[in-house]
């Protein structure tokens, strides 16, 4: 069964929806529009923030070459080079029962790898979404589907994860960044090397 599709800046309280979720998978996915040129690799992150917007440390920010945080709360399952085939091209789990008590929010970021190289950017992607699945049942509880009017950007805040007053809701934000991956990194306080 699907779950409800929300629209760009609505939200959902997943503790109302499905009081017993508390462990998730975050899917997100994609297909490249076919172009002549490079292929595209998109790579999926989280970064964990406190209540002052930031990440506590360099190692809330979660993606392929960082895959989990220090307790497994939350986990980057693996990185899709392609975006072929159908269903969620990349997983980032999140057990939200285990997650640290000063963690306010989790954002959820997909980048174009080389995409200034490349010349690549989120208008020549197609069918992106971003879903929330309990991992008890499988059951889809949540997907925000992104607009194709994203020409320049080439890295998305696709959707958030976040505490208020005592229940965890989703939101579909779908803010671009022309700045690239180190763009929503520097907005969000990590530190790249």
């Amino acid at each position: 069964m699907a779950g409800l599709t929300l629209t760009k800046g609505s939200n959902l309280s997943l503790t109302k929806s499905d009081p017993s979720l508390t462990k998730v998978h975050v899917g997100l996915g994609w297909d490249p529009r076919t172009t002549t040129g490079d292929a595209f690799d998109l790579d999926a992150s989280a970064l964990l923030l406190g209540s002052d917007g930031k990440v506590r440390t360099s190692a809330d920010f979660i993606f392929y070459n960082q895959p989990a945080t220090a307790d497994s709360s939350v986990v980057h399952k693996g990185d899709n080079r392609s975006g072929e085939g159908a269903g969620d091209d990349e997983v980032i789990t999140v057990d939200l029962a285990a997650l640290a008590a000063d963690v306010a929010r989790i954002v959820f970021v997909v980048s174009i790898d080389q995409a200034d190289t490349r010349r690549q950017n989120f208008g020549q992607v197609r069918s992106a979404y971003c879903r929330v699945v309990n991992q008890e049942s499988d059951a889809e509880v949540v997907r925000y589907d992104l607009s194709e009017d994203a020409a320049p950007e080439t890295c998305m805040i696709f959707s958030e994860l976040y505490r208020h007053n005592g229940e965890w809701k989703f939101k579909a934000v779908g803010q671009g960044y022309a700045s690239g991956l180190a763009g929503v990194a520097a907005d969000f306080g990590v530190q790249l090397s």
